[in-house]
């Protein structure tokens, strides 16, 4: 990551800070989303920074479009693998990166965890192909931090049950969300420095607090 004082002394401003925010249909994030910007838009100010708020899939015109397909259609897990790939591509060439050598903070709703975790783990495609597109696809580039919502499969449906018509994620049994909580979770412990973890069952002023703590160390 770029230097501060080197960067100030050449004028320019110091590279921003890359948060996502991960967890399984129905963890909570959507909730929180708008609250935890807010909360770290506060933060950035004191660098002078802004918050990109953005998701994926999606995040630009084209992520957009793939997204539809990918929420709606049924494919093979390679196939989907790849077009999730394609749209962060796209992501991270239009928006993400450009955001961060601007210093501004970008805060995305899901990031390459998530593909890890729903395709690898859910799904079951090698963790070791994901690994090459990931290198492919970013290469040093990952989020400074990631907050991981975490709670119980069963918790998680009945949250989603009868909001709204569901994608085709969202569909999937319990066996589905189980593997792929293990990964993310299996993740977490690979990388500890890059992860927090919250219990996401609780109310919504118990998962605050918890994320208010998380936002003191950025």
């Amino acid at each position: 990551m770029t230097d501060i004082t080197t960067s100030c002394q050449n004028g320019s401003p110091p590279r921003g800070k890359f948060i996502t925010l991960e967890g399984i249909d129905g963890a909570g994030k959507t909730t929180h989303l708008s609250w935890f910007c807010d909360r770290l838009s506060e933060r950035a100010a004191q660098q002078a920074a802004r918050v990109i708020v953005t998701s994926e899939p999606g995040g630009t015109l084209l992520g957009e479009m793939l997204r539809e397909i990918l929420l709606h259609q049924e494919m093979h897990c390679e196939t989907e693998a790849l077009l999730m790939f394609a749209a962060r591509r796209e992501h991270i060439s239009t928006l993400i990166e450009p955001a961060l050598i601007r210093g501004d903070w970008v805060l995305s709703d899901r990031f390459t965890d998530a593909t890890f975790a729903y395709q690898g783990g859910g799904l079951g495609l090698s963790i070791d192909r994901l690994k090459v597109l990931e290198q492919w696809v970013q290469g040093e580039l990952q989020p400074d931090h990631t907050v991981l919502f975490d709670l119980p499969t069963d918790t998680a449906y009945a949250r989603r049950s009868g909001v709204r018509l569901p994608d085709k994620f969202e569909s999937k049994s319990n066996a589905f969300f189980m593997r792929t909580r293990a990964e993310y979770l299996r993740r977490t412990a690979q990388e500890p420095e890059r992860f927090s973890i919250i219990n996401a069952a609780g109310l919504i002023n118990e998962v605050r607090e918890q994320l208010e703590a998380i936002l003191l160390t950025l």
